[in-house]
C-alpha cells in the first residue's frame, strides 16, 4: 500500500461534499450506500465533473467524497493534491485498482462508512506533464488495446471486449523509437510497450500488476522491446510464472525504479494510457512521483474499527 503517514482527525463540524459520477457502473448502488450512511449526494454528469470539483474546492469544503472509477478519482485528486482537503472514495469502476491498493473497501456500504469516519493518510501520486495518474500509464501496445476495448465494450461487455482487443493488439503490434532519460542516464529503445506505475509493481500472479507490498515508493518503468507476438508471450509467461526478476533476464525487457524520468519520442504528440483511459499529450513526456501528495481517507487498521 502506498499510503503512509497518518494525518490529524478531521475537526468536528467540518464540511463534507459527496459527488457521484452518473456514468459509473454501480451508480444506483452508490446512491443507496451513501443514503444509508446519512450523506447527501450530488449526481454529476461526467462532462461536468471537473468544473463541479473546482467549485466545491473553491467553496472551502474540508473533505470531498467521489463515487466513480479511477478516472473520476484522478480528476478529484488533481484538484485537491498538495492541499489540506481530504479525499474519500466510493469505488464505482470496473477494476478499482486505486481503492484496492490503499485498503479502501470495495463493498459500497463499508466504503461509505469509511468515507465519513475513516482516518487520513498521505498517498503518492504520479504526474506526466502535470496530469495526475493514480496507478499506471502506458505507451504503445496497451493504447491499441484500450482503444479497441472501448469501441467494443458497450456492445459486448468488458470481458469479451477485452479478449478481442487483446487478440487484435497482438496482431497489430508496432514498434516506436523511445529515448528514456532518468537520473543522469539516457538510453534509446525500439519498443512496443512502455509501462510506468506509481510504486513498485508485481508481475507474478495472483498479484499481477499490483503494487508490491511494502515496495519502493518510486515510479516503476518497464519497457518491452520488439514486436513479435511470440516474444511478448514469452515475456508475459516469464513474468507471470516467475516474477519480474526472471522477466528482467530476457533481452526484450528492461525495468527501472526512479523518482522521475523523461520519455522523448520522434513525434510532437502522443496518445498515452492514463489509468485505463486515453489522453493525447505533447512530447517529451516528463514523469515524476509526488510522495504524500494526497490526503486520502482510508479504512482504519484492523483492530481499530
Amino acid at each position: 500500500m502506498a499510503a503512509t503517514q497518518a494525518a490529524p482527525p478531521r475537526p468536528r463540524g467540518s464540511k463534507l461534499k459527496a459527488l457521484l459520477n452518473t456514468a459509473c457502473g454501480n451508480a444506483e448502488a452508490a446512491r443507496d450506500a451513501l443514503a444509508k450512511a446519512g450523506l447527501e449526494l450530488e449526481a454529476v454528469q461526467p462532462g461536468e465533473m471537473m468544473k463541479r470539483l473546482k467549485q466545491v474546492v473553491d467553496q472551502g469544503t474540508n473533505r470531498i467524497l467521489v463515487a466513480g472509477g479511477d478516472g473520476t478519482i484522478a480528476a478529484a485528486a488533481s484538484h485537491v493534491a498538495k492541499t489540506d482537503i481530504e479525499l474519500a472514495v466510493l469505488p464505482g469502476g470496473t477494476l478499482n485498482h486505486f481503492a484496492k491498493d490503499h485498503g479502501i473497501p470495495t463493498d459500497l456500504g463499508k466504503a461509505a462508512i469509511v468515507a465519513v469516519n475513516g482516518p487520513v493518510v498521505g498517498a503518492d501520486l504520479g504526474y506526466v506533464n502535470d496530469c495526475v495518474f493514480l496507478n499506471t500509464t502506458s505507451l504503445g501496445a496497451y493504447v491499441t488495446f484500450v482503444r479497441e476495448r472501448e469501441s467494443l465494450e458497450k456492445h459486448l461487455g468488458y470481458s469479451i471486449a477485452s479478449a478481442i482487443a487483446f487478440a487484435k493488439m497482438l496482431a497489430e503490434i508496432r514498434t516506436f523509437s523511445v529515448t528514456l532519460e532518468a537520473e543522469g542516464g539516457k538510453k534509446t529503445y525500439r519498443a512496443s510497450l512502455v509501462f510506468i506505475g506509481v510504486g513498485e509493481r508485481e508481475l507474478k500472479v495472483p498479484t499481477l500488476g499490483n503494487r508490491v507490498k511494502n515496495g519502493k515508493r518510486k515510479l516503476h518503468v518497464m519497457i518491452v522491446q520488439g514486436r513479435k507476438p511470440a516474444r511478448l508471450f514469452a515475456l508475459a509467461l516469464a513474468g507471470i510464472t516467475k516474477g519480474r526478476q526472471e522477466a528482467q533476464k530476457l533481452p526484450d525487457f528492461d525495468s527501472f525504479l526512479v523518482d522521475s524520468c523523461r520519455i522523448d519520442l520522434t513525434r510532437p504528440t502522443a496518445t498515452i494510457g492514463l489509468d485505463g483511459e486515453l489522453k493525447r499529450l505533447h512530447t517529451p513526456l516528463d514523469y515524476r512521483i509526488e510522495r504524500d501528495a494526497l490526503r486520502l481517507v482510508v479504512a482504519p487498521p484492523e483492530g481499530d474499527e
